[in-house]
């Protein structure tokens, strides 16, 4: 099972750039408004990016899973428009603007890499602007077709609580939704993992 940067590249040999840090669940690994100085590699954990409205109001935009790269759009070192929070315990590894250049220079081929980070959140971000307006189960199926799109595989690598911390939703809500989906087919549970059996219906449900 991979992501879609972990086909191309494996990290551990560009790790020593950077700096590692971890976050306990809850905790904001960045936020917005704050100026940005690098981006981070997620090794461990979960973390789900979202952003607040001026009533204070937050809209969850992505969830990233390992393996992933988070807040490459304020390498500029200009403010970041999106707050990153831990779903569980996490472990990242910070590269700052200058280890980004040393970074690059010793290894010029993730220069693709990055261009492809930008366009992708790029498209999420487009993707989640509507999020609002979306019922319950719309917002579940979308979450499910994104980490399904990150990992290339139908096994789902999240919980129940997992789903309610990114959607927003509460866990009965989510719990009702994908029991109705087991019942009917759409996906299959066991030993606590999901697998996604019907994924045109998820699919046909968001668009």
């Amino acid at each position: 099972m991979v992501t879609l940067y972990e086909e191309v590249f494996n990290w551990d040999t560009y790790l020593q750039f950077g700096k590692r840090e971890f976050f306990k669940r809850k905790q904001a690994i960045y936020t917005q408004g704050t100026c940005g100085e690098g981006f981070y590699f997620l090794h461990k954990g979960l973390v789900r990016i979202v952003s607040v409205n001026a009533t204070g109001k937050e809209r969850m935009l992505n969830i990233v899973i390992p393996n992933q790269l988070l807040g490459v759009q304020s390498l500029d070192q200009k403010e970041h428009f999106t707050t990153a929070i831990a779903v569980k315990d996490s472990v990242v590894y910070h590269f700052s603007c200058e280890q980004f250049k040393e970074l690059i220079k010793a290894h010029p081929e993730l220069c693709r890499l990055f261009s492809r980070s930008v366009i992708h959140k790029m498209k999420i971000l487009l993707d989640r602007i509507n999020l609002d307006a979306l019922t319950s189960e719309q917002k579940i199926a979308q979450l499910l077709q994104n980490v399904c799109y990150e990992f290339k595989n139908y096994e789902v690598p999240i919980n129940q609580q997992d789903i309610a911390s990114c959607t927003g939703l509460t866990r009965i809500t989510v719990y009702k939704a994908l029991k109705v989906w087991e019942e009917d087919g759409v996906i299959a549970i066991h030993n606590r993992k999901y697998y996604i059996k019907k994924p045109d219906f998820l699919k046909n449900l968001v668009n």
